[in-house]
């Protein structure tokens, strides 16, 4: 492991709680296309798949911010176990349903509440901030780790959720998925010198994160985003059979995960200088251009190989930006509500990834899966669209006048988002 990584590990528990945070995690990359794959072997239905997969994500969009809110309030151990239970029994639920054959809307009740799912990455990510605060160069290096972390899952998870559902029989990936969650959270929480302490008084007077406009364009853009992934996993699946070679679908979206995965390692190692805002934008106009091969490639080839080609180089623009963004969270907002924060472009994602694998799921129906191909490319180019009309709320702030309190030395309001401090306007 070269050395900046090697460092940011020489805190006591941060080896404990970073792998206790890839397995929770790993249910993330799992649950939605285990989910596709199990409906669509057991009813032949990519429609239903989709929209199912999209509940999940849509649900856990719409439970999560507040999970990690009573997280702030509360400590990770009080509010975490009891939200893991519920998600297990709804995801028991949805897996009995299916093999039952039980009709659609109980699929989708259960469906519903498995999104009952704690934003572990968020959590662990919380841990490294309150370990290494005040520390730049440490906090890029482990929020550039996790982000590994999070390609390494979505690596093994697709591999091994589609390939145990295709190969063993159809609920499998599903199932692993939730042992992982609980495997995962239990053991997180379980680690409690390293858990931030709550702040259940300045949590609560503050209200939402999202009074940040920083923030608000963040999670808009991750919409969009989302998008992207959640098409690309249910068109990937399609297409992938429609050539006879569904289970190669897994190591497909493993090769797109393997192209963040590296560039995430290397960015780790950078010393960067500017701010954040303008390589955030520069990543995600480089998601939108990646993009625009997987039709042609898809519609003129009907290559799995030249389409995994397509899908690394794609890759390579995803972890950067995702590094960028929790940098540019921590910035916009306070500390008290930093899990919550990072949640939220958790759900701006997941929000995203319902949107785009639903779509994705009718386009398949309607038109074929190389033609479905154009669902991700649409969602870059509003992803792009969205982050350059929002730029101007990420950028910083002009330098403080001589007569300013931040030029005397004097530290601007503890907790207030950097997009307030630098908008006179918004004082009132």
């Amino acid at each position: 492991m070269p050395s900046p990584y090697r460092a940011i590990f020489g805190r006591p528990g941060t080896k404990s709680f970073s792998a206790a945070g890839l397995l929770g995690r790993m249910t993330l990359s799992m649950t939605g296309i285990g989910v596709v794959t199990m409906v669509s072997q057991l009813t032949g239905r990519y429609g239903l798949a989709g929209a199912l997969s999209a509940t999940i994500a849509l649900s856990a969009a719409l439970i999560g911010p507040q999970i990690s809110r009573l997280v702030d309030r509360h400590g990770q151990r009080r509010v975490l176990r009891p939200a893991t239970l519920v998600s297990l029994a709804a995801i028991a639920g949805l897996l009995l349903s299916a093999q039952q054959r039980w009709a659609d809307w109980t699929l989708f009740c259960f469906a519903a509440c498995a999104g009952c799912v704690p934003s572990v990455g968020s959590m662990v990510r919380a841990r490294w901030a309150e370990l290494y605060r005040g520390s730049p160069r440490e906090l890029h290096t482990a929020y550039s780790w996790e982000s590994i972390v999070d390609e390494m899952c979505f690596i093994l998870g697709p591999i091994l959720s589609i390939g145990l559902s295709t190969a063993w029989f159809p609920e499998a990936g599903p199932l692993l998925a939730g042992g992982f969650l609980a495997a995962g959270v239990f053991w997180l929480t379980a680690q409690r010198a390293t858990e931030p302490v709550p702040h259940p008084r300045e949590q609560h007077a503050k209200g939402s994160a999202l009074r940040s406009r920083g923030l608000r364009v963040l999670v808009g853009t991750f919409v969009a985003t989302g998008a992207i992934f959640g098409a690309i996993d249910v068109v990937t699946v399609a297409f992938a059979q429609e050539q006879g070679h569904k289970a190669a679908a897994s190591l497909v979206l493993a090769v797109y995960a393997l192209g963040s995965c590296v560039a995430g390692a290397v960015f780790g190692l950078l010393h960067l200088s500017g701010h954040p805002s303008r390589r955030w934008l520069v990543g995600v106009a480089a998601m939108a251009v990646s993009m625009a091969p997987l039709q042609a490639v898809a519609s003129l080839t009907g290559s799995l190989t030249l389409l995994g080609a397509a899908l690394f180089l794609a890759g390579l623009s995803i972890a950067p930006t995702m590094v960028t963004t929790m940098a540019l969270v921590e910035e916009h907002v306070p500390r008290a509500q930093l899990t919550e924060g990072m949640t939220w472009t958790s759900t701006g994602l997941a929000v995203g990834v319902a949107l785009g694998s639903s779509a994705a799921g009718w386009v398949v129906d309607a038109a074929g899966a190389d033609r479905a191909y154009l669902v991700p490319l649409t969602a870059g180019v509003l992803a792009a669209l969205v982050a350059l009309a929002g730029y101007r709320w990420l950028r910083p702030g002009p330098a403080p006048s001589p007569s300013t309190p931040a030029a005397r030395g004097i530290p601007s309001p503890a907790g207030i988002p950097a997009d307030e401090r630098h908008d006179p306007s918004r004082a009132n």
